[in-house]
């Protein structure tokens, strides 16, 4: 499952409608566009990619923050007045071939990727939210996923590992909104704080993922991909398979040192 990353034709330095943070092997990308709500745009979609893409191949990161700017929306979900435009013009420009990858690459990125939700996650901003593996929101966090109002499907990949199938099946085919306290409650936010501790939370987080082995949480991360889907006791042999292969256990002596560094031994 873990497989090798292509950045969108090239690599980008630097970003029309992201801000990159890069500090003590965290990465941060934030979605820029406050002015519309943070709705993401073909080229938001695209760049959104090639920074995770970026994340993913430098090693000296070892998770992933996504946030947006302001104070009223993680991301509105797609751009729907683009779409409305493209949609009216005689001539539009071509679609983005790899565009319905986009989803599955941010979702399936071999770094863990935290969600810190500034405020409302909607349409493809909850399949978004819905994708990452930590999500931490706050008093102004709220979702809803819109596909079936708008004729469209999505989220059914994602949105059942989180919250399960009755209340997937709810959520998707009422359209309605879920306010932070409920999320919380059913399990599409792992944390709520206050706003103005958002990212210092989202922080704490991935700095506990820092501080742990890199090969083994990436290893962690594939295999309970990988498990979707299959028995119980396929999951347990896939475990076993990775065991005695490409996740083989740190030596104890290189594995525990900062254990015995802190405890000391014992006769």
């Amino acid at each position: 499952m873990l497989e090798f990353r292509y950045l969108s034709k090239e690599k980008h330095l630097s970003y029309e409608t992201l801000l990159i943070d890069k500090s003590e092997g965290i990465g941060t990308i934030t979605l820029n566009r406050p002015e519309v709500l943070n709705a993401m745009s073909t080229i938001l979609f695209r760049e959104m990619n090639d920074a995770v893409s970026e994340m993913e191949a430098d090693e000296q990161i070892k998770a992933v923050i996504l946030t947006g700017a302001g104070d009223r929306a993680f991301t509105a979900g797609a751009d729907i007045h683009e779409m409305t435009r493209n949609a009216e013009n005689a001539n539009p420009p071509p679609p983005d071939p790899e565009r319905p990858e986009y989803a599955w690459r941010i979702g399936s990125c071999k770094k863990p990727t935290i969600g810190a939700l500034n405020g409302l996650a909607y349409g493809g901003g909850a399949v978004l939210a819905s994708s990452l593996d930590i999500r931490v929101g706050c008093e102004r966090t709220k979702f809803r996923f819109l596909a079936a109002a708008y004729g469209r499907v999505n989220s059914t990949w994602s949105l059942p590992m989180q919250v399960g199938w009755p209340k997937a099946k709810e959520l998707l085919l009422t359209a309605r909104t879920v306010e932070a306290d409920e999320a919380l409650q059913i399990g599409l936010l792992n944390h709520l704080v206050n706003s103005d501790a958002l990212m210092a939370k989202a922080r704490e987080l991935a700095e506990l993922i820092v501080g742990n082995d890199a090969r083994m949480v990436q290893g962690i991360k594939d295999l309970l991909i990988r498990d979707i889907g299959v028995t119980w006791r396929e999951m347990y042999e896939n475990e076993l398979d990775a065991q005695a292969s490409k996740l083989q256990p740190t030596p104890v002596l290189e594995g525990f040192k900062p254990f015995i560094d802190r405890k000391g031994r014992k006769a």
